[in-house]
């Protein structure tokens, strides 16, 4: 009788050996070759990609905002209504932009200048010319002034004797391709939706004199934007254009250089918007009245929380008389600093009561598009956060306050965020 399980153990290790040597003939010819094989693979990438994370800034992850006034702020309540929202992350500046970073941004604005008119060019792979910005440009060399007349004023009109930059030729040119204009109007050419914007973008360093009748601030208003002294001092007297052109100059800055690595790059650096700023500054202590907690402003040893005017305008109280540097005080949970006091914050959002009331539930935002004939009221937009020159209740993150587009102050500072997810695709209601 056949032993029909030896012969069943043959069968089966002939098939295996027939199997193997089918896989290692696909795999040998395969091998040196690209494909999927008729296999469902995905695309292929093609760009190296490193995850971006731009350098000062902190991580704040997704989640869900309960916005609005806490249930001991009776008045908030009719400006800032509870509301549940769930918010994309985002990565944010620890601190508030200070004078030597926003100095960086002048220095470049004034160094292009000097360049285009110099005839300092290079030529793109297309054709096209770009400033070559690699010369170093020797501000003190008495022939480049000569050469650079233009850009200063003489001795004898500055009023100090000497020769200096005139700071109002600092302007910014920068071009934003509108994306949800363009999305809405798919039958117009694109190059319709690309918003060309000049920006005069050197601080009102005047700001502490302007502001403050009968009061001595000179020195400050001399010093504070370029002693070295005040480096790590939040930059103010700049307003919400200046801030944008700020942004613009920072996405442009950094997509160049990855660039040049061949990085990839997606999104752009860009002022919070309202609900952003509160999510951060709450740092997941929802329904809190401050970015540490609270309810109170001083911590166990009778120590300050943050750089306000405590005690009936006793200023110095809390450490600071004016500003304070950007990285004082401790930060919140998510590693911000000053996201109460020092100076308030712009954001992008535009200024409406009842805002709060009208947004979406993902992502919310509420954004008027200024033209430059509006009446004033309809360019206020969003400050947070309070300063060092106002009470305990513009430090709660839920306090809502707004400044006109085109005024800077002495207590208005500001802070980027970075979304590889472009605020464009956000839930937004659009006024325009």
């Amino acid at each position: 009788m056949p032993n029909r399980k030896n012969n069943n153990n043959s069968s089966m290790k002939q098939l295996s050996l027939k199997i193997s040597a089918i896989a290692f003939l696909a795999l040998a010819a395969s091998c040196g070759k690209s494909g999927s094989g008729g296999q469902l693979v995905g695309a292929p990438t093609v760009l190296p990609y490193k995850a971006p994370v731009p350098l000062g800034m902190v991580y704040v992850p997704s989640g869900v905002l309960k916005m609005g006034a806490s249930d001991q702020d009776i008045r908030g309540k009719n400006d800032a209504l509870i509301r549940t929202a769930q918010i994309t992350g985002f990565y944010m500046d620890a601190t508030e932009i200070s004078n030597a970073e926003y100095r960086q941004f002048t220095n470049y604005v004034r160094d292009s200048i000097a360049h285009t008119l110099l005839g300092d060019f290079k030529d793109n792979a297309d054709g096209t010319q770009r400033v070559d910005m690699s010369k170093r440009i020797n501000w003190k060399d008495q022939d480049l002034q000569d050469q650079l007349s233009t850009l200063f004023i003489p001795a004898d009109q500055s009023g100090w004797g000497r020769k200096e930059f005139d700071n109002s030729k600092l302007q910014y040119h920068y071009e934003v391709f509108n994306y949800e204009d363009a999305v809405r109007n798919p039958s117009q050419p694109r190059t319709n939706f690309i918003e060309k914007n000049t920006v005069g973008i050197y601080p009102d360093t005047a700001v502490w004199v302007k502001q403050f009748m009968y009061s001595y601030n000179e020195p400050i208003a001399l010093q504070y934007n370029w002693f070295p002294a005040f480096n790590k001092y939040p930059v103010v007297g700049v307003n919400w254009k200046q801030a944008n052109a700020f942004c613009a100059w920072r996405t442009q800055t950094w997509k160049s250089e990855r660039d040049r690595t061949r990085q990839y790059f997606e999104g752009q650096f860009t002022l919070p918007n309202e609900m952003q700023w509160e999510w951060a500054a709450r740092g997941s202590r929802n329904e809190a009245p401050y970015p540490w907690g609270g309810p109170y402003i001083v911590n166990k040893k009778g120590c300050y929380l943050a750089n306000f005017k405590p005690q009936r305008g006793n200023y110095a109280a809390d450490g600071g008389l004016y500003t304070v540097p950007v990285d004082k005080y401790y930060p919140n949970d998510y590693g911000l600093y000053n996201m109460a006091g020092n100076v308030a914050e712009w954001t992008s959002s535009s200024y409406f009561g009842n805002a709060y009331s009208t947004v979406a539930d993902i992502n919310p935002e509420i954004e008027y598009k200024m033209r430059e004939n509006d009446p004033q009221w309809m360019k206020r937009k969003v400050v947070r956060g309070g300063s060092w020159r106002d009470v305990a209740f513009y430090l709660q993150v839920s306090t809502r306050d707004y400044e006109y587009a085109d005024t800077s102050k002495a207590y208005i500072g500001f802070r980027c965020i970075y979304q590889e997810i472009a605020p464009a695709l956000t839930n937004r209601r659009t006024l325009r």
